[in-house]
């Protein structure tokens, strides 16, 4: 890059007054913080998703608080029965519990990618992958089980008619993303196994799969705190 400044007629970085100087400081393609563009672009879209899933908790923060019916009982809804006992946000608990176990799985594979362990970081990466089918899963009993029991998007049996489209847009939304993540992992997981990043010389994808799946789990946090325990 240097030669061709040069034989352009440009300064090279720090030669040249004036103008000609600051032409030949852009001129000779230097960063401040050198940080690949990969991860540069997950940071940027990560930046943008968190728009979108601030937009949702506010609205149904609004619509929450403005609603003149009561709100159903989270506790109430979202109960199973064990044993002929109705133990309160019982499932929720458990894939929180798995979604979370899964960002430990992660940074784990991202540590031994980085040790260029490709036996560990594709099993760690397959399991971190597992937990998310799992909780994928246990959100779609859960979708169920709330559709038999009447919930729609328009009402429900147990109060405020809101509760159903907020539910389903917001716990859809991140289910989706979950899920696309499951199949993102197994990607980068089979392209580790086969050898992709050694040609490439670094294993940086492994890091950027696990920017977005930590998002992803993060953003859980703020749904169960909002929807299920308020």
């Amino acid at each position: 890059m240097a030669n061709n400044v040069a034989a352009a007629g440009v300064p090279a970085f720090g030669e040249g007054e004036g103008w000609q100087g600051i032409v030949g400081d852009w001129s000779s393609d230097k960063q401040t913080f050198p940080v690949p563009w990969g991860k540069a672009m997950m940071w940027i879209f990560l930046l943008s998703d968190t728009f979108i899933f601030s937009c949702f908790l506010t609205s149904y923060m609004k619509v929450r608080i403005s609603t003149t019916i009561p709100w159903p009982n989270a506790s109430e809804v979202f109960g199973l029965d064990v044993f002929g006992v109705s133990v309160p946000l019982l499932l929720i608990a458990i894939m929180t519990f798995v979604l979370i176990s899964s960002s430990g799985t992660m940074a784990m594979a991202v540590n031994f990618g980085y040790r260029r362990d490709k036996k560990k970081t594709v099993a760690l990466m397959l399991a971190t992958a597992a937990f998310g089918a799992m909780f994928v899963g246990m959100q779609a009993f859960e979708w169920t089980k709330l559709i038999s029991d009447g919930v729609r998007p328009w009402g429900n049996p147990w109060g405020a008619a809101q509760f159903g489209s907020s539910f389903f847009m917001i716990t859809g939304f991140h289910g989706l993303h979950v899920s696309a993540g499951v199949i993102y992992l197994l990607v980068v997981a089979r392209r580790v196994a086969n050898g992709f990043y050694d040609q490439k010389g670094n294993y940086d994808m492994v890091e950027i799969s696990g920017l977005y799946w930590h998002f992803v789990d993060l953003v859980w946090v703020f749904i169960f705190a909002f929807f299920y325990l308020w």
